[in-house]
């Protein structure tokens, strides 16, 4: 009696080690993502709250009030894919790794353009005094709340090489396939994912202002927090398409113009950014 229940427990035992080991085999590649890297490309579109902007210099200290200013879309085009010209299109890269199932942290650059939009009318507040032997001195006087018209002498002012947001992302992904009714999601995969983020500005400004030779490097000219949430589509476990909608507040309070390092601006805003982005998923 004791040996068939030995049997009987034996047996049961590897009937019970074979299904775990096979239920193992069978789980899918996408139900679990912690240790796993992302990576993806792709372009957007953006859009920006009206802006006070202060111009500070040896011989002049003033304020815009309340710029207008939009992006510099490229639409559909191979730049995006060409590396020697990947700077001219709005791109966004991001490099993350899950850390849970659920959690992702990750690094990426928003390039995004920003274009003052030129022969608006602002008010101007603040002195222009240009010695009289300066070309700039046509500009000069005191003004209170002034109506001007952003002439291409007088300003041009872009973020277009461009509005450079280096930030950090913490953000959470959830799978939503079973909304949908499907069951192999090795094949195809629904998630929403939503997160915040923080990072420094790097722009490559290019400033026309009051006929000075501009600056025309890339400079560390303030920070940024943002929130975002998207929608993200797997494909054969690897391939992902994501789309997305952010956010968030950009400060720059030392933003370069001239090739004079006394000469410089200072805006804050908030920012919009419409991304759609192709990628992958995959442990090493």
């Amino acid at each position: 009696m004791k040996s068939k229940i030995l049997v009987f427990a034996l047996l049961s035992f590897s009937f019970y080690s074979f299904a775990q080991n096979d239920t193992l085999k069978k789980e899918r590649y996408t139900a679990h993502n912690k240790g796993k890297f992302t990576i993806s490309w792709g372009g957007n579109r953006g859009s920006y709250t009206k802006s006070d902007i202060t111009f500070k210099g040896d011989n002049y200290n003033f304020t815009i009030d309340n710029t207008v200013a939009h992006d510099k879309p490229k639409g559909w085009h191979v730049d995006y894919l060409n590396p020697s010209r990947m700077t001219i299109p709005q791109t966004n890269f991001k490099l993350g790794y899950f850390i849970t199932d659920k959690y992702s942290v990750s690094i990426g650059v928003d390039h995004m353009k920003y274009v003052m939009t030129q022969n608006q009318t602002a008010n101007v507040s603040g002195e222009i005094n240009f010695p009289l032997t300066n070309p700039s001195s046509q500009f000069n006087g005191s003004y209170n709340n002034t109506p001007v018209t952003m002439t291409e002498d007088f300003l041009m002012f872009e973020h277009t090489d461009g509005l450079n947001y280096i930030n950090v992302e913490f953000a959470r992904q959830d799978d939503i396939s079973h909304w949908f009714g499907i069951k192999n999601t090795d094949k195809f995969q629904v998630n929403i994912n939503e997160g915040i983020g923080i990072g420094v500005l790097y722009p490559k400004t290019n400033t026309t202002l009051m006929g000075q030779e501009r600056h025309d490097a890339f400079h560390v000219s303030g920070y940024g927090t943002s929130i975002k949430a998207g929608i993200n589509f797997v494909f054969f476990k690897y391939f992902t398409i994501e789309g997305t909608l952010k956010g968030g507040y950009i400060n720059m309070p030392d933003i370069r113009t001239t090739k004079n390092s006394s000469d410089s601006a200072s805006q804050h805003f908030f920012f919009g950014e419409k991304i759609i982005s192709f990628g992958g998923i995959f442990r090493l």
